[in-house]
């Protein structure tokens, strides 16, 4: 009998018209736009318009995935969103809501949150649901971000976030699909950054009230700089490469195997440093220079992009890598094209 398997049906993305340059970021914060352009390394970002809520990207993102890969939203089993807490108001399933607003009739959801390490970790979520559950055979993964809402441009210890963007993903998985095979995950954690980062108003401990409601608005800051960029600058980099080296490994295969790199969007310098210390060339990969850092959905935005631009092709082997605030470095690699036996 042949081994199960989940294998990528194909995916789907909402990129908002507008847009905002290094020029006009560079006006707002004071930071010149060279430095922005090349150190931060981007020219230009989407951001929301005035229907681009988190939810609704995540929905848009949803049916562009249908219409591409021609799955029927009754088909669906189970739908994991990826989109973010900050959202068009709390406390509200974003699974559930896009399971409604596609008619996704036959499907439960839940939502998962890591933030920028979200994508990757539903994969390997979704992976071990199917495999384990004979009742999920399809599992749709969306959501929407806007993040870059919370950044004050005056506040320079979140400079290293200017490039946080607006946009939606999705992807759809399915089980024995006989293509795009998904295969391991590596995962790491280190819980002694998980107070570094946060929205610093509008939770439990710092309720939004009259006195702060202006402040509060643009209140995601760095709360321990110090420890932050001295322990990130240990160990960040490093969990990089062995996230990565560990699903290639766990796959069967090795960094020299790596054809297509879907990497987050950091700053110019620790895009080619990873690339380098993989022995990748930078032709292997797509620098999201034109779209800033859209959160958990750079992943499936570089995929979808790679495979329009032909730099995906049968037979090549695709890794996803991210990291997110808390911290948390996530990869996982996936067996493109018909393969004939799962490794």
């Amino acid at each position: 009998m042949k081994k199960e398997h989940v294998g990528v049906v194909g995916f789907g993305t909402y990129i908002p018209e507008t847009k905002e340059t290094a020029e006009d970021i560079a006006e707002a914060s004071g930071v010149p736009v060279d430095v922005i352009k090349n150190k931060f390394g981007f020219r230009q970002k989407p951001v929301p318009g005035p229907d681009d809520g988190t939810m609704e990207m995540g929905v848009k993102a949803a049916t562009d995935c249908l219409n591409q890969t021609g799955v029927e939203a009754d088909e669906i089993d189970l739908i994991i969103s990826i989109g973010e807490e900050y959202k068009e108001h709390p406390l509200i399933t974003t699974g559930i809501y896009i399971q409604e607003k596609i008619g996704a009739k036959n499907a439960w959801a839940f939502d998962l949150a890591q933030r920028c390490g979200t994508g990757v970790a539903a994969m390997k979520v979704a992976k071990a649901m199917m495999l384990e559950d004979e009742t999920i055979n399809t599992v749709l993964i969306a959501g929407g971000y806007r993040n870059g809402d919370l950044i004050d441009y005056q506040n320079p210890r979140v400079s290293f976030m200017f490039n946080l963007a607006a946009g939606g993903g999705a992807v759809i998985l399915k089980k024995n699909y006989g293509k795009n095979i998904l295969l391991e995950s590596s995962i790491i954690s280190d819980g002694s950054f998980a107070m570094d980062v946060g929205v610093r108003y509008g939770g439990t401990s710092l309720p939004i009230t009259k006195e702060n409601v202006e402040e509060g608005s643009k209140s995601l800051d760095v709360f321990d700089p110090d420890h932050m960029k001295s322990g990130l600058e240990k160990v960040s980099m490093t969990n990089f490469v062995k996230v990565i080296d560990q699903s290639v490994k766990k796959s069967g295969y090795s960094r020299e195997d790596i054809d297509y790199l879907a990497i987050l969007h950091m700053k110019r310098s620790a895009h080619r440093f990873v690339m380098e210390e993989l022995g990748l060339s930078l032709d292997k990969s797509i620098y999201l220079e034109d779209y800033g850092h859209i959160g958990q959905v750079d992943q499936i935005l570089s995929s979808q992009l790679a495979l329009e631009q032909g730099k995906i092709k049968d037979g090549d082997l695709v890794t996803w890598v991210s990291a997110g605030i808390g911290y948390a470095w996530d990869a996982c690699t996936i067996k493109w094209g018909k393969v004939p036996e799962v490794k």
